[in-house]
């Protein structure tokens, strides 16, 4: 009887508790009260949605909190049409502002997104590097940029995001963007064998090989590219011609008077003339 009386008096006090429990503490972080951090700017405690100017705003001054914490690192901070933040970062802050990023308590942007690479031939620094990362904790994104040219390496994140593995095989293999203690760079969408690197712009949109099997060799080959072709004739008149019905419709339709009339004059000056 003891233990009974026991087990119930635990039970009133477990469903006390839950009867007291908050909820906003069952909402977790995406809605939780008295949030530090300048970075949240998706949802009230109340779940209603903040005023554009007040998400900027927010994400202006966490962008100058960044800019003041890493200030060895970022260069410029500024927020784009879409009200995302943009960080423009020296190459050698790669994997300390994305450290800081993922395991501190105001950003928690622990998923990389997107890797990717673009290529700007007239800087001195052709390439710009871009990293998306996104904070589910937040409920906001994060992009981070750096530049590089053809011969100076990036530090690998694969450390920070083990995600950035085969990312970073991919901008090696099209850009040729060269990362440093990256565990296994080789090419992961070109050839074997396969030279140059093709979504830099001055790679030629034909390339310098193509590939056919060999039905003598019994295997596929690699001989430089011929771009040779039969001649065409270009016939610039309307698209609708090469359709019958267009034809016999055309056929059909009986001269004006003033077309014969320019027709007859044609005729008798040229006859003139002879």
């Amino acid at each position: 009887m003891m233990a009974l009386r026991q087990l119930g008096g635990f039970c009133r006090s477990l469903s006390s508790v839950r009867a007291n429990r908050s909820p906003v503490l069952k909402l977790g972080n995406f809605a939780r009260t008295g949030c530090l951090s300048p970075l949240c700017t998706a949802v009230r405690s109340t779940g209603e949605t903040l005023p554009a100017e007040t998400k900027k705003t927010r994400l202006v001054n966490y962008g100058r909190y960044l800019q003041e914490v890493l200030p060895k690192y970022i260069q410029r901070v500024q927020v784009t049409h879409t009200d995302e933040l943009e960080l423009m970062i020296h190459p050698d802050g790669v994997i300390p502002v994305l450290t800081f990023l993922r395991d501190h308590q105001n950003a928690q942007f622990r998923l990389l997104m997107e890797l990717t690479a673009v290529d700007m031939p007239k800087r001195v620094y052709r390439f710009e590097l871009v990293y998306c990362l996104l904070s589910l904790v937040y409920n906001a994104r994060v992009t981070v940029k750096t530049y590089t040219d053809e011969v100076t390496p990036v530090d690998s994140v694969t450390e920070v995001f083990g995600g950035a593995n085969w990312p970073e095989r991919e901008v090696w293999d099209l850009f040729g963007v060269f990362f440093s203690n990256h565990p296994d760079l080789r090419r992961i969408l070109t050839d074997y064998g396969f030279e140059g690197h093709p979504n830099r712009k001055d790679f030629p949109l034909s390339g310098y090989v193509e590939v056919r099997y060999d039905d003598e060799v019994k295997r596929v080959v690699c001989e430089p590219i011929e771009m040779a072709q039969e001649f065409r004739q270009f016939d610039l008149s309307a698209p609708w011609e090469q359709f019958p019905a267009f034809r016999e419709q055309q056929q059909a339709i009986p001269a004006t008077a003033s077309q014969t009339e320019a027709s007859q004059k044609t005729s008798s000056s040229s006859s003139t003339n002879k």
